[in-house]
This record gives C-alpha cells, sequence and structure tokens, in this order.
C-alpha cells in the first residue's frame, strides 16, 4: 500500500526536463588598440576577467535563452594590449523547474555548458589577433551565484534597516 502510494506521488509530480537547443556566439569583439608598438614591449601584461550572466524566457513552452558575457582586458604599462568580448548564448528547454531552483539552473548549469565555448572563442580570437594564448581557469559559477545571492540579501535587508530608519523620524 505504501509502495502505491509512493508511485502515485510521483507521478502527479511534473516531470523536470532540461535540455541544451543551440548554443551560439551572439557578440564577438576584439581591439588591439596599442598594436604595432605594443608588440615590441616585454609581454607581461596586467589581466583583467569580467563575468556576466543573463537569462530571459524567450516563449511559453519553457525555453529560455543564457548569455554569458566574459570581457578581457589585457595592459602593459598601462596601455590596452587588446580588449575582447564574448557573448555566448545558448538556448536551452527547462520543464518543471521553477522558483529559486529555475533561477540556480539559469545562474549555474547553463553558464558551466557555455563557458568551454566561451573560452574557445576567446582563445581563437586573442592568437589571431597577434597574441599569445589566453587559458581561462576554470570558473565555480555555483560559487558566483551564492556569492550574487547573499549581495542581494544583504543589500535588501540594509534597503529595509534604512527603510525602517526614516518611517521612525
Amino acid at each position: 500500500m505504501a509502495e502505491e502510494q509512493a508511485a502515485n506521488q510521483q507521478q502527479d509530480l511534473p516531470q523536470q526536463q532540461f535540455t541544451m537547443q543551440r548554443i551560439y556566439t551572439k557578440d564577438l569583439s576584439f581591439e588591439s588598440p596599442g598594436s604595432p608598438g605594443i608588440f615590441r614591449k616585454q609581454w607581461q601584461p596586467k589581466v583583467n576577467v569580467d563575468l556576466n550572466t543573463k537569462s530571459d524566457k524567450i516563449d511559453d513552452n519553457g525555453n529560455y535563452e543564457v548569455v554569458l558575457t566574459i570581457t578581457i582586458t589585457a595592459k602593459v604599462d598601462d596601455e590596452t594590449a587588446f580588449l575582447v568580448e564574448v557573448q555566448q548564448a545558448g538556448i536551452f528547454f527547462i520543464s518543471g523547474i521553477e522558483g529559486e531552483n529555475l533561477r540556480r539552473v539559469l545562474g549555474t548549469a547553463c553558464p558551466n555548458i557555455l563557458f568551454p565555448y566561451a573560452r574557445e572563442n576567446i582563445d581563437a580570437i586573442v592568437v589571431k589577433g597577434g597574441f599569445p594564448p589566453v587559458m581561462l581557469a576554470p570558473v565555480n559559477f555555483e560559487g558566483l551565484y551564492q556569492q550574487a545571492l547573499a549581495q542581494a540579501q544583504a543589500q535588501a535587508s540594509a534597503e529595509g534597516a534604512e527603510g525602517g530608519e526614516a518611517a521612525t523620524h
């Protein structure tokens, strides 16, 4: 009897599905404003890497577009050697996952899938620009997601405290 109830409860739960539909480069730009003079300098760049993700529901059938944007700036002696930005995107079908779990999938699983494609695009365009390869280290998107969640909660509680003070004055 208990087994029947468990089977019925499982049937009542919505089936969770997560499928990659398509991966594509949405935007790719490369600038080398200091060339050709930059090639004469000792190659010991200061490299800055910025990551950003965004997601949008693109239809009512459960399809979402997730865009991972990576911007890399390499400078030598305060002169920009190169600036590369890639927007690596994907369309993902997600069904039976809602609320916080959906946000987590869009903010962690999808960027994890997109990252190797973005890394490959960046490496290829930098080498074609005449520079040594850029080997981006793996990214912990789960950690970044948790950090962003904590910052949002801290900001919300700080704003709530400020709002509370304003109401008492």
